[in-house]
């Protein structure tokens, strides 16, 4: 559970340091910025657990986190441009 929560905190900061650090012009809101910021860091988490990085109840690093958060926001400015 404190990893969840741990996952949940890192992820709101990770989609503002990661929509930062992205170059290019992103036209979402600050909501959906930390949203994002969540799922980059579930992301992270979810693949370091698979390749042996942390175990099920660690939360994802912060610098793994803003890597899964700049991945998916690539993915969203593909998607985004169709």
């Amino acid at each position: 559970m404190t990893a969840i929560i741990g996952t949940l905190f890192i992820g709101l900061i990770v989609g503002l340091v990661a929509r930062a650090l992205k170059p290019g012009r992103d036209p979402m809101g600050w909501i959906m910025t930390a949203l994002l910021g969540i799922a980059g860091s579930f992301l992270a988490r979810f693949l370091g657990a698979q390749v042996g990085f942390y175990r099920a109840d660690e939360p994802a690093g912060f610098i793994a986190s803003v890597i899964g958060a700049i991945i998916l926001l690539v993915i969203w400015g593909v998607v985004a441009k169709k």
